[in-house]
């Protein structure tokens, strides 16, 4: 039995699953805008919901996190939900729920989820991507965790854009601190502003995507899409690349990717397969109840 916690930039969800994968109860509540002392205290209580409803209580908690803790300070850092950066995070949560919390990324959450059992079962190496508000990813060999040595394995959403075209040599900003990161160019946001830049109404990037997947803008943003993670594939060559995220409802996705790969993998005969995350948005706090600390493959 796990139990698992997903903390994202609107909701908060846990889980508590048996041996065989089973849920016994699960619950999602609204995050705590912009106070890091509610949300401590709103995961400490809906951990004790969940357990409470299971009859069940865990010798530790698993949680997804925006960010990651830092492996030298233990800092909350690199998270989107800003007001846990510089943050004790996982010694606040111990302290409160007192129990060990082992904490990883998101995206590692996802990639954990679906190697394990979900649209990669089996397979390795695997890497998982996020696209939604934000842009991440991460990656999974024999169905472990490869964090890093500094804990930031798979953290594609902050490199550059690849293989620049004209009109892509004046980068947006990051809120990371960087400019031209992945994330300015693949997200939600990004896809929206840049459908409203050509003169559009405002619409969501998936629905823009579905009623125009023809357009300038769409056929665009699959291009960047597909020159980001040919690197991936030239780096770490998975086995299957798992899309996680809001916009991972895209099926234009999974039938232009491959195409479009071709031009820009370094191999004669590609193999790998890109599928969308068996679990949708609750793959995440899946992975999370999954964490514990051999999960988590340490650097070698």
């Amino acid at each position: 039995m796990g139990t698992g916690v997903d903390i994202g930039g609107t909701k908060i969800e846990a889980v508590v699953i048996d041996a065989a994968d089973q849920v016994l109860s699960r619950k999602r509540v609204s995050t705590p805008a912009r106070s890091y002392d509610q949300i401590v205290s709103v995961i400490t209580d809906l951990v004790h919901a969940v357990e409470r409803e299971a009859h069940h209580t865990s010798t530790h908690i698993g949680m997804g996190v925006p960010g990651s803790p830092s492996p030298s300070t233990g800092l909350m850092r690199n998270a989107n939900s800003t007001v846990l950066n510089g943050r004790p995070f996982r010694q606040d949560l111990e302290l409160a729920l007192g129990r060990p919390v082992v904490m990883a990324n998101d995206a590692n959450c996802l990639a954990l989820s679906e190697s394990l059992q979900g649209a990669a079962t089996g397979a390795s190496p695997v890497f998982a991507i996020i696209l939604g508000t934000g842009v991440g990813g991460a990656w999974t060999v024999n169905g472990q965790l490869v964090c890093g040595l500094n804990g930031v394995a798979g953290e594609w959403g902050h490199m550059p854009l690849p293989w620049p075209q004209a009109g892509e040599r004046d980068p947006q900003p990051c809120w990371c601190g960087q400019v031209g990161c992945l994330e300015t160019w693949l997200s939600g946001p990004a896809l929206e502003a840049n459908w409203v830049r050509s003169g559009q109404e405002v619409m969501s990037a998936t629905a823009l995507a579905s009623a125009h997947p023809q357009s300038e803008v769409v056929q665009q943003w699959l291009d960047r899409l597909a020159r980001a993670t040919a690197v991936i594939i030239n780096v770490l060559d998975p086995e299957v690349m798992v899309v996680g995220g809001g916009l991972s409802r895209i099926d234009a996705i999974y039938e232009e990717l491959p195409l479009r790969w071709k031009e820009y993998t370094f191999c004669d005969e590609l193999r790998t397969r890109i599928v969308p995350a068996l679990h949708g948005d609750s793959s995440g706090v899946f992975g999370a109840a999954r964490l514990n600390p051999l999960a988590i493959r340490p650097a070698r």
